[in-house]
């Protein structure tokens, strides 16, 4: 059947005699045959718009000499052509070409060139042909629509013979549009076009004019002549059914039947055939049986009663009228006129047509004398149609029951002529003569007619039920059409007249009707009924208590008669035999059996067979007569010496019996033992009917039952010699055989192939086949044979002579289909050759578990795979083309789909293999032209679909479906192949047949439309062309509903297009310029198919993720009209406009997306995102749990557990097909009576669970499918928030959206029935939500600072430019756009999901964490830059202020969270506690941030009381552990160490209460920390980077920073628990003591910081604030140990240590050149050198500010007056005048550190500290500047911010995310100068107030040593120095040396230097920071009243 594909309705290239007819003819179906209720009115459109076509039916456009001049000037004037715009210009060639075609059709001109460019249009679907070849198809593809459309018009009329079941209006319609035609003279134009049109003549004129191209072209053109004359004809009939033609069209059609000839083999053609049945169908009056009130309605519309003169002007003509030219013709007319009138004869008040209906005996006389039954079986039941249309066997029925029912006089007469004729016969031979020529066989014809029509019975119809009277009623449904002629209850009159012919005929036969009559009954018993009531007659026939005639014998026509001859005959040949051995075949016919005799037999024996082939019960009763016993005698005769046409009907009858398998198993034996012999006077003869039959018989044995030990006892057991003799004798030597009929040969393949397929079939490899069986047979051991499948399997596994015969008819099979000509035996070839194919494809199913199994067994064979024998070269061509071969059947998809499916199951199996690809594609397109085919094959294949030509419904025939069901699967093998081979590396098949480049890289291609450019239509454009079907309408894509598995596969070919690197960009290039493959699939989501759900949602899926790659490759390229398009669709929750052009949405680019929030909200639509997700359904329906009486379930499971294996799609699912093997083999072990009484029993029970377990795939197909789209709706949402350009969508609506988003999915997971395979997808989704949502509300409230008076304020902002803050009479409702409102219920939502995982589902919680994290993150404050001015508020103000929406969020939240109470806090808690690692840290992190807002402390009092919080702290033991393995050099796994900062995080959150740091302390945190052996492990410095590997590791720290990382958070707990711990300060400071007196060793390395970087500069800063609060002196008296005298010293040694290493500090970090220097080298090192700077900077100033405190401290506490003060320096000023001059030795200490330092370092620090202050302050007013006007800010300045946030790829990004990164690093910038500001002012203020302490003592109550009084003095210093003793060990020696050496000219020296350090400009200085700083911070003229009084000392005079 030709296809074409009519691209696009408003295609440009629509030649008006192409385009218009095609899409009527589309409409036509649509309405009529698809049943589309939308397409009624488009029909009634066209109909009205095209009526003149129908009207002057096929006639062209005249040839016009204007349009002659305009063609012949429009290659340099141009033409216009309908339907496109303006003039076109036409290549010179073409317009030769149109006036060629114009001529050859006689069309005019412009049509011609109409043609011929839709020709070009419609090319890349012809490949191989030139536009004009293509036109001449399209020409006859016009005139065939027009034909098509005609008839099914005329097939929907209302009518008296059937009805279409269509709606009455349409019917209506279509009644009356042809009504109109049949006025125009309907019949007379079809009658003449059908003789006119002739396929010789318009092949001859195509010829001349080079019109005809390939084989199958020319087959293409034939075909469609044929079906128009077909067609046309074919719509007379259908109107002659439905209501019958006039008086005068019914004489035309008459005169049109007298010139009729026969075809060839003397059968009317199909269409004269149609129209023979057209005119018996305008004397059709069956309905005349009918009712009476539907009769009469009936006859007042027959012309044949109602039109007056119809009768007589029809009977003259056909009493009159000349000879037609064909007799039989007219007898037949002549027959069918007489029953009419003998019908008629019957109406009542008919008197006015006497003289007519008197004339019926006479009219059919003439019938008879012409022979006319044997006319109707030569030339109509045999013609080739008569079978493909019930109306026909229909009609010829009735006309023969009508014969046998309304004349029997007639039928007596020709019986009474036949005796006559038969006794003749028999004087003559009696008396020797030959019998006399002239006899009549009018009674035989008609039995053989009756025989021949019932023989077939392709609709199922058994109408020759009607010639059985049923002695027991019978259900007579199966009699019954569909239609409505037949009388639904037929009057039982007809049929006891028809059973009363069948009967008598059969009493006293003569003999010559014996052999007729025997036929008629085969015929007649063809059904499972009727063979039944044919069995039941011979039965009864031969009975002996019949009164018989015939005497003892019975009638000849019984069983009794026959099986008594076979009987006889078998008798008298046994004893002609000589011996058994010396038999050969005679020549002769044997003796005692004539010719006439053998042919009764053998009719015989075919009815014998037709009837047990139908019957059951029939088989079974003959074959158990103990008389008769018809197997024995069968198998007796088959070793005679008979005919081998006998012996070959001997052969089919016994495999008519072998159909039961009771039967067949007996008949196995018996076989063996009567060794039927096959000799070779067949191939003397020519023919082969012997060889077939025997064949037949195995094949129909091999499948009723087959026994495993065959011929045990006499041979080897086993079916080998059988198979050996098929294989060699028959198959190998089929081709080389001389045939007298040429079919024969394929009939011989066919039937052999048959078997070898049905062994191969039922063969499962298993390990026993795979060890040599030995058996017994005559006290030998021998071998048994192995099952025939493993000897198949080894022939075909290896270069046998099988396996090269098989691919070598395969070969010739392909070169026979190529010629498109019809051969003998051509149905055989398809069939031998598809058993080839299944052969090969079994062997490839089967060969990887045979080949493993031989690989274990000890068998000394060898096999190659299939895959590999395929590629070997094929003997015939030298080439390596077996797989071509395969491959060109493709090609012939449309004729023979069975094959096209066989090769591309093939192809798929054999494309797995990434070797065999690259081999195949360089064979695929090794020779162009096959290239082209082969390609054209599979694109033919995919299109295929279009190709169901609409079947009449009502007899959409077993054989239709099946086909569509083939073509299905061939499609979706192709499809499979391209899947598979996409996943190869290129070059491979899916590359070569979507068309990318194979020579150059992939990526080059430039994908076309067919026919850009020379682009062949590839498999790509036949699989968008599936999917795209129905895009433009309301429905969607066609294929999703209609078959769903296919268009699965095609999006997912597309999906993997565009996944895969290579292909992806061509691919995604194309789809989006040329085919606008997404947006018009897209708008049709979500599809609905209830029935398909797995499919559909796959569909989906693969559609989601391309649609995801798509907007994540158009943001990156900037592609902004393309992604915004596909948001608006998404996102839009507004109608969009229907289905328009496909540019919409490009031009209104400036509408973000959904964002006419202002409109009217009642119009709203469900944003498509969300109606995705509505589409998956959660909820799964669970099988019922197994309920066994018999196998144990435990059991059962276990096996179903064995039976699972991964199906193609990497599911785990139950292979059904082993399991149903295992348990069937449980079963047939079973022993003893009880088990076979049970067997049905437990095979049903068998069958439940099977079905539990179909029912169970189901259910993790449907979960897993389920699972794939939520996935991909998930990459989906994730694409369009994080890799779509922001701006696209405004920031309200991304809100709005992830709300939806999130309160939807939350919704369907909670509800109580979803499945819990889909929480961690849901999960997942809810983590990137919550996430976005966050950033988007975040980003919302970074408001830039407007400066209102001296104010900052935080306006919030509705979009996102920036405004002034809000007016005040309009607070802002809730926070940020979607309101507080909302973000309640998602919190809501969020914990009810965490509590519905319960105690399992770990790692779901572990997303839900990190949500509730992102969620708590939103009333987080964002960092405000410290401006220094917020102070300005008085306490009084801040205390009243309002709360902010931060507070109030946050306290809500809280609320919410509380209100879970316990439960939630046991989740939580456990997870935090133990599990997955990630699950604690984020568990951690959760706890950490309620517990940092949670006023009220509930969670934790919880946490203590439960005790978790003990748990926690005491597993840092168990983290000790881990950790030290940490610090190798290749660390395991850094999971602990997140784990464990996440948990110290933890602690130190907690510890930041007051109440927290009491349970801390209650809990011994400190007391486990200093028991953690890890924090001794401190590495060495390495450095060389990490031990002298050459490229350290990215992510992998150092071991240093991985120390760094252990420690730092112990010594932050410390510090802050130190800080907070008021009450207990003390006790607190006493463990911490204790932690770094443990670990002393550590903390002095770390204190003397060898290594100066920003690591080790931290750990000092942390330490030294650890310290400065614990190592103080007052501490050991509340140590809780009892201390002994040495212990107490040790401690105080270790202070003592501390103390000094403290000072030691102040001279390394006062400000030294070694400073600057480091300052300088850290600079070139690191990458991120900004922040690093800042890091360091401010860990110097920390450990300045901790050393000062201390010192500070240590004065303070040690003493209480201030005559007694402790001097911590000495009183020398000299290295501050050393420091500021250039130092050479800069490496040397200043000071030993057992030497106290002297005062000018404080004077030196404060000095230093006083500049940094000024040079911070400033640069903390330039960035709070630049921060308030960032958009002013030079570009570089901006990237130079932004890199410092993100080192790489800040060009990337855009500005306005730009400015974000910039104020961000600003914020940071200026918050970082504030804390160093406040540092410096500390430093500052604690260095004044030591200094002054240091010089009030030396100034005031220090005696110098000098003085007269030093004895004494010394002795004072040395009282008030006890003190001190206490607590530093050696330390009494230093001051002692220190101080006596302090002289009175020290003392002067001091206080000169002092007074010059001390200047006023320093003054200033100090004063002014006080001004600047100080009183915002409110610590008002400290600094002031310090510098009075040191002014003060320096003015005293000493003197």
């Amino acid at each position: 059947d030709l296809i074409l594909l009519l691209v696009d309705s408003d295609i440009l290239f629509s030649a008006s005699l192409w385009g218009p007819y095609k899409d009527i003819w589309q409409t036509v179906g649509n309405a009529l045959w698809r049943r589309q209720p939308e397409a009624v009115h488009l029909l009634d459109m066209i109909l009205k718009k095209h009526k003149p076509d129908f009207i002057s039916l096929f006639r062209n456009p005249p040839k016009n000499v204007q349009q002659h001049e305009k063609v012949q000037k429009a290659s340099t004037e141009g033409v216009a052509i309908q339907g496109q715009q303006g003039t076109r210009l036409l290549p010179e060639q073409l317009i030769k070409e149109a006036f060629i075609l114009s001529d050859l059709f006689d069309i005019g001109e412009l049509a011609a060139v109409e043609l011929l460019l839709a020709g070009e249009h419609q090319q890349p679907h012809f490949p191989g042909l030139t536009r004009g070849l293509v036109a001449v198809l399209l020409y006859w593809d016009g005139k065939r629509c027009i034909a098509n459309s005609l008839k099914a018009l005329i097939q929907s009329r209302r009518g008296k013979t059937w009805t279409l079941e269509l709606s009455p209006e349409l019917v209506s319609m279509t009644t009356r549009f042809t009504d109109e035609l049949m006025e125009q003279g309907l019949t007379y134009k079809v009658l003449t076009l059908v003789s006119q049109i002739d396929v010789n003549n318009e092949f001859e004129k195509l010829q001349r004019e080079r019109g005809l191209g390939s084989e199958k072209h020319r087959k293409e053109v034939s075909d469609l002549i044929k079906e128009c004359r077909q067609s046309l004809a074919e719509s007379l009939f259908a109107w002659a059914c439905q209501s019958p033609l006039g008086k005068d069209d019914t004489l035309l059609l008459i005169g049109h039947l007298e010139r009729v000839s026969v075809e060839a083999n003397g059968s009317l053609d199909a269409v004269n055939l149609a129209l023979l049945m057209a005119l018996l169908y305008c004397f059709d009056i069956s309905f005349i049986e009918q009712s009476t009130e539907e009769r009469d309605d009936m006859i007042h519309q027959l012309p044949l009663l109602t039109e007056r003169q119809y009768i007589a002007t029809v009977h003259s003509r056909l009493q009159d009228s000349q000879p037609w030219k064909l007799p039989g013709l007219q007898a037949t007319v002549r027959l069918a006129w007489a029953l009419a009138l003998r019908g008629i004869s019957q109406l009542p008040d008919v008197t006015a047509l006497a003289e007519f209906t008197e004339a019926d005996e006479a009219m059919a006389e003439l019938a008879v004398a012409d022979n006319v039954f044997l006319f109707l079986t030569e030339a109509v039941v045999v013609s080739e149609n008569f079978y493909q249309e019930e109306f026909y066997i229909r009609r010829i029925h009735n006309l023969i029951t009508d014969f046998l029912a309304l004349m029997p006089m007639k039928v007596k007469q020709l019986r009474n002529r036949a005796d006559e004729d038969a006794r003749m016969i028999h004087m003559s031979m009696q008396m020797g003569n030959e019998p006399p020529i002239s006899l009549r066989r009018d009674l035989e014809h008609l039995m053989l007619l009756i025989g021949e029509l019932y023989k077939k019975n392709p609709f199922n119809l058994e109408l020759a039920l009607e010639y059985w009277c049923p002695s027991e009623p019978l259900q007579t449904s199966t009699i019954l059409g569909s239609y409505l002629g037949v009388a639904h209850q037929r009057p039982p009159q007809r049929q006891v007249v028809l059973s009363k012919f069948v009967r008598q005929m059969g009493d006293l036969l003569p003999p010559t009707i014996y052999i007729p009559y025997l036929k008629m009954l085969q015929g007649l018993a063809n059904g499972p009924q009727c063979a039944h009531y044919c069995f039941s007659l011979l039965k009864v026939n031969g009975s002996s208590h019949v009164e018989n005639i015939q005497g003892a014998g019975g009638s000849p026509v019984s069983w009794e008669h026959f099986f008594h001859s076979l009987m006889l005959y078998h008798e008298h040949l046994r004893k002609d035999l000589p011996s058994a051995d010396s038999v050969q075949y005679r020549h002769l016919p044997s003796r005692g059996i004539t010719q006439k005799e053998q042919d009764g037999l053998i009719a015989f024996l075919q009815l014998t067979s037709t009837i047990i082939t139908w019957s059951e019960n029939a088989r079974l009763a003959l074959c158990e007569h103990p008389q008769w016993t018809p197997v024995v005698v069968i198998l007796g005769l088959l070793q005679c010496s008979i005919p081998p046409v006998l012996k070959a009907e001997l052969l089919k009858t016994l495999a008519a019996f072998g159909k039961s398998p009771e039967i067949a198993a007996s008949l196995w034996q018996s076989l063996e033992y009567t060794q039927v012999e096959l000799n070779e006077i067949e191939s003397r003869c020519e023919e082969y009917p012997l060889t077939r039959a025997f064949c037949h018989l195995i094949s129909t044995l091999v499948e009723s039952s087959f026994p495993s030990n065959l011929g045990a006892g006499l041979r080897p057991p086993g079916f080998d010699p059988y198979l050996q003799f098929l294989r060699d004798s028959v198959f190998l030597r089929f081709r080389t055989r001389a045939y007298r009929r040429a079919a024969e040969k394929w009939e011989v393949a066919e039937v052999v192939l048959e078997v070898f397929y049905k062994l191969l079939r039922d063969y499962e490899p298993q390990l026993e086949d795979f060890v040599d069986q030995f058996v017994e047979l005559q006290g030998e051991e021998i071998i048994a044979y192995k099952p025939p499948g493993f000897s198949l399997m080894y022939h075909l596994l290896n270069e046998s002579p099988m396996l090269e015969l098989a691919l070598s008819l395969l070969e010739e099979g392909v070169k026979q289909l190529d010629t498109y000509a019809p051969f003998p035996g051509k149905k055989h070839l398809e069939k031998a050759v598809q058993h080839c194919l299944a052969l090969l494809n079994l062997t490839l199913q089967k060969e990887n578990l045979f080949m493993d199994l031989l690989r274990e067994s000890q068998l000394a064979l060898i096999v190659s795979p299939l895959e590999q024998l395929l590629q070997g070269i094929n003997p015939r061509t030298k080439k390596a083309d077996n797989v071509v071969n395969i491959a060109r059947y493709l090609y012939h998809g449309n004729t023979n789909p069975e094959l096209a499916f066989e090769s591309a199951k093939i192809l798929c199996c054999i494309s797995c293999n990434s070797n065999i690809q690259i081999k195949l594609v360089g064979d695929f397109t090794h020779d162009q032209s096959i290239s082209q085919r082969l390609m054209a094959g599979f694109v033919e294949c995919l299109d295929s679909e279009d190709m169901e030509e609409f079947v009449r419904l009502e007899e959409g025939s077993e054989l239709e479906k099946k086909l569509a069901g083939i073509r299905h699967e061939t499609r979706i093998h192709i499809l499979n192949l391209l899947i598979t081979s996409l996943e190869r590396n290129p070059p491979n098949l899916a590359l070569y047949l979507l068309g990318f480049e194979l020579k150059k890289p992939v990526s080059t291609t430039n994908l076309q439309d067919p026919g850009v450019l020379g682009c062949p239509r590839t498999c790509l454009h036949a699989i968008l062309n599936i999917l795209e079907k129905g895009t433009e309408g309301r429905t969607g894509p066609v294929a999703v509903r209609e078959s769903p598995q296919l268009a699965e596969l095609c999006y997912q070919v597309i999906y993997q297009l565009c996944a895969c690197s290579d292909t992806s960009g061509p691919t995604m290039r194309y789809l989006r310029t040329s085919q606008d493959f997404l947006f018009s699939q897209l708008q049709h989501l979500p599809f609905s198919n209830k029935e398909y759900e797995i499919s559909m949602l796959n569909q989906m899926s693969w559609l989601m993720k391309t649609a995801s790659i798509e907007l994540r490759v158009t943001s990156l390229n900037r592609q902004r009209s393309h992604t915004q398009r596909l948001l608006h669709l998404l996102l839009d929750d507004m109608p969009v406009k229907p289905y328009s052009d496909g540019e919409g949405g490009l031009e209104d680019e400036n509408r973000s997306v959904s964002g006419f929030l202002h409109f009217d909200t009642a119009t709203k639509v469900r944003r498509k995102i969300l109606s995705i997700l509505d589409s998956i359904d959660f909820s799964q329906e669970i099988p019922e749990p197994l309920q066994l009486d018999f196998f144990d379930r435990a059991q059962i499971e276990q096996v179903i557990a064995n039976c699972e294996h991964k199906n193609l799609r990497g599911q785990t699912v139950c292979n059904v097909k082993l399991l149903h093997r295992v348990l069937v083999a449980e079963v047939n072990a079973l022993q003893g009576m009880a088990a076979i009484g049970q067997r049905p029993l437990l095979m049903e029970e068998i069958s439940t669970i099977l079905q539990y377990v179909v029912g169970r795939n189901k259910l993790l197909q449907c979960l897993h499918a389920k699972r794939h789209a939520l996935e991909s709706w998930r990459q989906l949402v994730e694409i369009i928030l994080t890799a779509c350009p922001q701006d696209l969508i405004q920031a309200e609506d991304r809100q709005l959206i992830i709300r939806d988003i999130l309160q939807d999915v939350h919704d369907k997971i909670l509800d109580d029935e979803a499945a819990q395979e889909l929480m961690p997808v849901v999960a997942g989704a809810v983590f990137t939500l919550t996430a976005h949502l966050s950033q988007a509300v975040r980003t919302e409230q970074k408001q830039p600072l407007v400066l209102g008076p001296g104010e900052a304020h935080y306006a919030f902002m509705l979009d996102s430019s920036f405004t002034s803050p809000p007016p005040a009479e309009n607070p802002v409702v809730g926070f940020a756009s979607i309101g507080d409102s909302s973000l309640h219920i998602i919190l809501k939502k969020l914990l009810d999901f965490i509590l519905k995982t319960g105690g399992g589902f770990q790692r779901v919680r572990t997303h839900l964490y990190g949500s509730l994290l992102y969620y708590l993150q939103i009333a987080q404050r964002p960092d405000e830059p410290d401006t220094l001015e917020a102070a300005k508020k008085t306490m009084w103000e801040r205390l009243t202020a309002p709360e902010d929406v931060f507070s109030k969020l946050q306290r809500e939240n809280i609320a919410i969270i509380e209100s879970y109470g316990a439960a939630l806090m046991e989740v939580v808690c456990r997870d935090a506690c133990d599990g997955h690692e990630i699950g604690r840290m984020l568990a951690l992190a959760l706890l950490d941030r309620i517990v940092s807002v949670d006023k009220q402390q509930q969670w934790l009092l919880y946490l203590s009381n439960s005790g978790y919080l003990k748990v926690l702290v005491d597993s840092l033991v168990e983290d000790d552990r881990t950790l030290q393995s940490l610090l190798t050099p290749q660390p395991p796994l850094l999971k602990a160490l997140y784990t464990y900062e996440s948990k110290m995080a933890f602690l130190t959150r907690v510890a930041k209460i007051q109440q927290g740091a009491l349970e801390l302390l209650r809990s011994g945190v400190i007391v486990r920390l200093a028991q953690c052996q890890v924090y001794d492990m401190r590495p060495e410095m390495d450095p060389q980077g990490m031990f002298g590997m050459r490229d350290p590791p990215v992510f992998i720290p150092t071991p240093v920073d991985r120390y760094r990382q252990i420690l730092l958070p112990a010594l932050r707990l410390c510090q802050v628990i130190l800080t907070s711990s008021m009450a207990q300060h003390l006790q607190a400071a006493g463990q911490v003591l204790q932690f770094l007196i443990s670990h002393s060793d550590t903390i002095q390395a770390i204190l003397r910081c060898q290594d100066v970087s920003a690591g080790s500069l931290q750990e000092l800063a942390l330490l030294t604030g650890i310290i400065s609060k614990a190592a103080l002196p007052g501490i050991l008296s509340e140590l809780d140990v009892d201390v002994n005298e040495g212990s107490l010293m040790e401690l105080q040694g270790h202070i003592g240590r501390f103390q000094r290493q403290c000072l030691g500090l102040l001279s390394r970090f006062g400000g030294s050149d070694r400073l600057r220097q480091f300052k300088f080298q850290d600079d070139n090192v690191e990458g991120d050198r900004v922040s690093k700077k800042d890091e360091v900077e401010l860990a110097m100033q920390q450990i300045c500010a901790n050393v000062m405190e201390y010192c500070q401290s240590l004065m303070l506490q040690s003493s209480p007056t201030f005559q007694h003060g402790v001097c911590l320096f000495t009183p020398s000023l000299s290295e501050t005048s050393n420091r500021d001059g250039p130092r050479q030795d800069t490496q040397a200490p200043v000071v030993p550190y057992w030497r106290l330092p002297g005062l000018g370092i404080i004077v030196y620090l404060l000095k230093q500290s006083a500049n940094d202050f000024f040079s911070y302050y400033d640069s903390h007013r330039r960035s709070v500047n630049k921060l308030q006007n960032v958009e002013q800010l030079p570009p570089d300045e901006i990237k130079e911010l932004c890199q410092s946030v993100m080192p790489a790829g800040v060009d990337k990004i855009s500005t306005a995310q730009k400015y974000v990164l910039a104020r961000r690093r600003l914020v940071k910038l200026i918050n970082n100068r504030a804390k160093l500001l406040s540092l410096c002012s500390f430093i500052i203020e604690t260095c004044l107030f030591i200094l002054w302490r240091h010089l009030e003592y030396y100034l005031l109550h220090c005696t110098p040593t000098d003085s007269q009084e030093s004895l004494f003095a010394s002795r004072t210093l040395f009282k008030s120095r006890r003190l001190q003793d206490s607590f530093t060990s050696e330390s009494n020696l230093d001051f002692r040396s220190g101080l006596t050496i302090v002289s009175q000219h020290d003392l002067d020296q001091l206080q000169a230097d002092t007074i010059n350090a001390f200047g006023e400009s320093l003054q200033k200085k100090l004063l002014d920071i006080e001004g600047l700083y100080s009183k915002v911070r409110s610590r008002y003229s400290f600094i002031q009243a310090l510098v009075r009084r040191v002014r003060g000392l320096l003015r005293i005079s000493r003197n």
